[in-house]
Parts: C-alpha cells; sequence; structure tokens
C-alpha cells in the first residue's frame, strides 16, 4: 500500500470516528418534552342587538340669507342735500326713517301750484253747478267744469306724491348693505342709492335629497297656500364664530315647491327670527350675520323597531357579523333604514341574532366558533397544577 493510499484511509477514518461519535452523543441526550397545543377560538367582543324608537336628523346646510333685500333707486330728479348718518354700510335704521332727502325746492312750488289751481277750478265749478241750477247753464259746460276740477285735484295728489318722494324711507327695519350716491350728487329717476335689507327675520335654504325627504315632514304647497308659510319641524344651526361653536334656533316654513334640475335636490326655507337680535329679547344669543354658512340639523321623524348598530360593524356595506347562542358566527344581509358617519340603523325584522360582532376578523366565516369577551374563562390543567402547588398539594 502506497503512502499516499495510506493517508487518505486514516482522513477517512478520522470522519467515521467523528460521525458515530456525534451519533452515540445524540441517542444518550433524553428527547424533548412534548406539549399539545391547543386549538383557540377568536376572541371577539359583542353588541348586543336592542330595538327601540328613535327619531332621526336630516343633516343639510346653506347660507343665511335676508327675508326682503331692497335696490334703493330714485323716484325723482334733483340734487341730495341731506343724508342721515345711518345710511352708510352697516348702518341700522327704523321703519320710517328718513336716511336721504332730495332737494324738494321744486316739488314745495309744484304743490303750491296745484293747490291754488284746485281752489280756482273748484270756484269755477261752484259757480257752473248755480248757473246750471239756474237755467243759464247748458250742461256740457257744468261737464267741463266738472272734469277741470277733477283734474286739478289729480294734480295736487300726483305734487304732493313727489314731494314725499324727495324723502327716502323703507317701510321695515332694517340695515344698509351699500351706499352707492351721496351728498349734492343730483340723482334722475331710475338712479341707484344703495341696497339695504330687513332684519326682522333671515332665511336659509337648505338642499335635501330624495332619501332626505323620507325622514323630515316638510309644508307641502297646500299647507302654505293660505298664509305663504308655516310652522314646519324645528331646525338648529351652527356655525364658528370667534373660535367657538355657536348655534341658533330655527323653523322650515315652506319648501320651493320643485326638484332642481341639475342637482335632484329639493331646497327647504328655514327662517331665523331677529337673526341680529335688535329686538332686545335675544336672551344672550349671538347675531347671526347675513352670508354665514351654517350646517343645519333637521328634526326628522320617528321610526319603531329600529337597531343602532356602528357603523365600522358592516362588512360590504349592508352585511353584519352576527353570534348566535351557540357562540358561532352567521353572515346576513340586513335592511338598512339610514346610516350616518357613525352609525347604521337597521330593520328589526329577519335578524339571525340578537348579538352582532363588532371586532375585525380578518377571514370571518359562517359556522366558525369563537370565544366572547363575556364568557367565563377556561380552566386548563397547567392552572389547576398551579392553583395546586400554592395549596401545598403533591398531587
Amino acid at each position: 500500500m502506497t503512502r499516499k493510499s495510506k493517508r487518505a484511509l486514516l482522513i477517512a477514518a478520522i470522519f467515521v470516528v467523528a460521525f458515530g461519535g456525534m451519533f452515540g452523543l445524540s441517542k444518550l441526550k433524553p428527547p424533548p418534552d412534548t406539549k399539545d397545543v391547543a386549538d383557540v377560538d377568536p376572541l371577539v367582543q359583542v353588541l348586543p342587538l336592542v330595538a327601540t324608537e328613535i327619531r332621526f336628523s336630516v343633516e343639510s346646510q346653506g347660507t343665511v340669507r335676508p327675508r326682503t333685500e331692497t335696490v334703493l333707486s330714485a323716484e325723482i330728479s334733483g340734487a341730495i342735500v341731506s343724508i342721515s348718518p345711518k345710511f352708510i354700510a352697516g348702518g341700522v335704521f327704523r321703519a320710517g326713517e328718513e336716511l336721504m332727502r332730495i332737494d324738494p325746492t321744486n316739488y314745495e312750488v309744484a304743490v303750491v301750484r296745484a293747490e291754488a289751481t284746485l281752489r280756482q277750478r273748484r270756484i269755477e265749478f261752484d259757480g257752473a253747478e248755480k248757473l246750471r241750477d239756474q237755467g243759464y247753464r247748458a250742461e256740457s259746460e257744468h261737464a267741463s267744469a266738472a272734469a277741470a276740477l277733477a283734474a286739478a285735484e289729480a294734480d295736487l295728489v300726483n305734487a304732493r306724491r313727489n314731494l314725499e318722494r324727495t324723502r327716502i324711507t323703507l317701510p321695515y327695519d332694517g340695515i344698509v348693505r351699500s351706499k352707492d350716491a351721496d351728498l349734492g350728487q343730483y340723482v334722475n329717476p331710475g338712479t341707484r342709492l344703495g341696497i339695504t335689507f330687513a332684519t326682522d327675520y333671515a332665511e336659509v335654504r337648505l338642499p335635501l335629497t330624495d332619501r332626505d325627504l323620507a325622514f323630515v315632514d316638510l309644508p307641502s304647497a297646500a299647507d302654505v297656500a293660505g298664509s305663504g308659510s308655516v310652522d314646519g319641524p324645528l331646525v338648529t344651526l351652527s356655525a364658528t364664530q370667534k373660535g367657538q361653536q355657536r348655534t341658533w334656533n330655527a323653523r322650515i316654513v315652506r319648501t320651493e315647491g320643485v326638484v332642481d334640475e341639475t342637482n335632484r335636490v329639493t331646497y327647504a326655507v328655514a327662517r331665523i327670527e331677529d337673526p341680529y337680535r335688535l329686538s332686545g329679547n335675544a336672551n344672550g344669543d349671538m347675531p347671526l350675520p347675513m352670508g354665514t354658512f351654517v350646517a343645519a340639523s333637521i328634526d326628522g321623524t320617528t321610526v319603531d323597531n329600529v337597531v343602532q348598530v356602528p357603523r365600522s360593524a358592516l362588512r360590504s356595506n349592508n352585511q353584519l357579523t352576527f353570534v348566535d347562542h351557540e357562540n358561532r358566527l352567521r353572515i346576513g344581509f340586513v335592511d338598512i333604514v339610514r346610516a350616518d358617519a357613525r352609525f347604521a340603523y337597521i330593520r328589526d325584522e329577519g335578524l339571525l341574532a340578537d348579538r352582532i360582532s363588532i371586532t375585525v376578523l380578518e377571514a370571518p366565516i359562517s359556522g366558525m366558533k369563537v370565544r366572547t369577551m363575556d364568557d367565563p374563562p377556561e380552566q386548563t390543567d397547567e392552572s389547576d397544577d398551579s392553583a395546586q402547588l400554592a395549596r401545598g398539594g403533591t398531587g
């Protein structure tokens, strides 16, 4: 045997001895303890389903607008000779208060002239009437004098009316939105003087979808035919003012009676009494300025036998995961009456169980066994041994 062969045989013997030793040592080591792994059912949180009577509210939004807004225009010509200090943007005025005066000189002269002409025509008419009664005048002359008297009376009425038009007043309490004419300016009939609006109450147009209409009792056209408005559902308006959330009470008084062709909504009109709190009955409420964008919550109708569930418990928008009395899952479709950002409201009929799972499971299957947080804890062998050792027992 050559030297090279002896060396290869020695190396092979060393490997055989090493692997044999390792195998022998592994046999001497005791096997590890085995422990049965229990198949633990998923733990879920359940919510009992309770049917109740729920009064819905319908949410909308809109902008506060004045009930009456007037574009003031001159009815006569002349120079503006006086302006009230309240006739400025934001100025508050009362009904009948003079806001502006157009030079009345020519119109005062016209009234004096019309009064003199009327007196003359009356004297002529009285003379013609006496002569007719005595047979000295024909009936036609008497009729001509009567016509001249009537024309003089009409001229006096017109002259006095033009004189009244030199005083710019309004028949309501209001606020000046804009001022478009000033002292010394010469105006003609139709010249724009400014814009004002009434402050007795304001209105908000609230868009409602067809689904919203099913949950709010709005006045019909027949209801408002007599007075133009009725007392409809209450509305709570809210907006942020001075960094704080404020609320105001309003009421639906009518609908606009048509469906908007562009967005397919119906507009309900809510009225706010005394929005600027000028009547002295504010009771600490903040004013609600025109142009404020407000959110509206409208008192809706009441529905019986409705179950309220968290919106997050819905699967595929109309499925719930029920938990029956055996703690098994039952996935079923439900009839949703209405839903908002937090809750869904479902009908009580046809529910698969009186509890639902509000725990999100990765892959729930109908018939799956689960554990609930209301179940009593299970007693295991290890817990029994621990309890026995704690009592000093030996088993």
